[in-house]
């Protein structure tokens, strides 16, 4: 492998890294706050709707591709980021200021502004960097509103959905391709040249067989191994690292990144990848070791 493709594929562990990190830190302003994506963390057909709602969400946006309605797909997706931006912003204004209206009014605006950001200068580290906020965001919300149990069912089902939307039917491929051809900011992007611009170049057709200019990995390849490191840190009693981290949620932490591993060794292929079969699965197999050696320390 040569040091063009190696530098890039090395940063997206650090990546990974730094959405669990990320989330960590941010599920206690998150849990201080109150804001919840669940009423009941134990409830075990949380996973059942979040599949769900997924499904319908996929659904929408494969029928904006093909129409062609570019302009719509663009301001769903950016409405979106926006409420997401809304919840992560609003958990840490909340935290450190209360729930009051300037707290609310703060998150707003900076929410608005990530938001415009993102849409009028969608350059790669743009992208990257907010998306790190987006991710731990998010991962930090379902983490600390789903028990461990229906995050592991959750997992499984999300690993057997992406292997079949990308090898069976192929619309995850489709999908894609439409999200990157709009140049929507809801994937990472990994430049393999310092001059490389996602504004002026994207990165090709996943599909054209050629030299791309830039790797990309979905945010929820980022996220979903992040929920289980939260919830496993929320919800595991243990001695804890640092008075962070307990073993559950480092050892999950520990196996995505191996899972990431194995899901660039065939990402060198060329050919596009379900990031989440490796990645949840050496979420959980690191979960389990984890939540294992509690036992004996």
């Amino acid at each position: 492998m040569d040091t063009k493709n190696l530098i890039p594929l090395l940063a997206m562990p650090l990546l990974l890294l730094a959405v669990e990190i990320g989330a960590v830190l941010l599920s206690l302003p998150v849990q201080a706050s109150g804001i919840v994506a669940f009423e009941d963390p134990g409830d075990m057909a949380n996973p059942v709707y979040f599949i769900a709602i997924l499904l319908v969400f996929t659904a929408f946006l494969l029928v904006l591709i093909k129409y062609d309605l570019k302009r719509i797909i663009g301001v769903v997706i950016g409405l979106s980021l926006f409420l997401t931006f809304c919840y992560i912003f609003a958990a840490i204004m909340y935290a450190a200021l209360g729930a009051t209206d300037l707290a609310t009014i703060i998150a707003l605006v900076i929410a608005i502004l990530a938001t415009v950001l993102l849409y009028k200068y969608p350059e790669w580290y743009i992208i990257d960097g907010l998306g790190i906020l987006i991710g731990a965001g998010v991962a930090a919300i379902f983490g600390a509103s789903l028990e461990v149990l229906p995050v592991l069912i959750l997992l499984v089902l999300l690993a057997a959905y992406d292997a079949i939307s990308v090898y069976k039917t192929k619309h995850m491929i489709t999908l894609a391709e439409g999200v990157i051809d709009q140049k929507t900011p809801i994937l990472f992007v990994i430049p393999k040249r310092k001059d490389y611009s996602f504004i002026k170049e994207g990165i090709g057709k996943l599909d054209d067989g050629g030299e791309r200019a830039a790797f990309i990995i979905g945010m929820g390849d980022m996220i979903m191994p992040a929920i289980l490191v939260v919830s496993a840190n929320v919800f595991l009693q243990g001695s804890r690292l640092g008075g962070i981290l307990n073993l559950p949620a480092l050892g999950a932490i520990i196996g995505s990144v191996a899972g990431l591993a194995v899901l660039l060794h065939f990402v060198m292929s060329g050919k596009p990848q379900a990031g989440l079969p490796p990645i949840c699965g050496g979420t959980i197999l690191g979960f389990l070791v984890g939540w294992a050696a509690m036992g004996w320390v």
